[in-house]
């Protein structure tokens, strides 16, 4: 390795990144002293890019969009105001788990502040990814650490050419389950699904 990549590499350890947040309570980092992108404000944590990182992941311990969890509070809360019927209700809606265990379903890449092929790459690269499945209401954001086994990365993200797919766990309205992702690497778009831990094991 040269001098200069040395010393670049020693001076990006070096530079100062701070902490952002958006108003889904989702965290990511920006360089510190450039103007925040639209949408994201600064949580108020500042240091290297690896100190920043260390920091999201003790904080962010609950990975669902603030839009996902007061939809789920207010179902819960309907739920538990509803009498005790003796018969069953019939025709109930499925839930977002069994919604999403059915067949493919449109994803993006939601990659941070800049949805970018960079930016997901470089996601990828730290082993933890969020997608976004489309058509559920409001859109459902899922993060998951990659099961590098399982997951398919192809050889040059940065390409932007040819798909990959992602694998990982994680847990949904109190369920573990699979998240899977195909997606391709010009559009960031592709299919998705999950599959239930139980249904996944032999």
């Amino acid at each position: 390795m040269s001098e200069k990549a040395v010393h670049d590499a020693r001076q990006s350890e070096q530079d100062l990144f701070q902490v952002v947040i958006n108003h889904e309570e989702q965290y990511s980092i920006w360089p510190d002293g450039r103007e925040n992108a639209p949408g994201w404000r600064s949580e108020g944590t500042r240091g290297t890019k690896q100190e920043c990182l260390d920091h999201i992941e003790a904080v962010w311990t609950d990975m669902r969009p603030l839009s996902l969890r007061k939809e789920m509070e207010r179902l819960a809360a309907e739920e538990a105001e509803q009498p005790i019927e003796d018969e069953p209700v019939e025709d109930e809606e499925p839930s977002l788990v069994e919604r999403l265990s059915n067949g493919d379903h449109p994803v993006t890449v939601a990659a941070g502040p800049k949805d970018d092929l960079e930016t997901f790459a470089r996601s990828v690269e730290r082993g933890y990814v969020h997608v976004k499945f489309t058509e559920t209401r409001g859109g459902t954001e899922l993060g998951f650490r990659l099961d590098q086994e399982e997951s398919d990365l192809g050889e040059d993200l940065r390409s932007g050419e040819g798909k990959v797919h992602l694998v990982g766990r994680l847990t949904l309205d109190f369920e573990d389950v699979i998240c899977r992702a195909e997606i391709d690497l010009q559009t960031l778009e592709g299919t998705g699904c999950l599959q239930p831990i139980e249904a996944a094991s032999p």
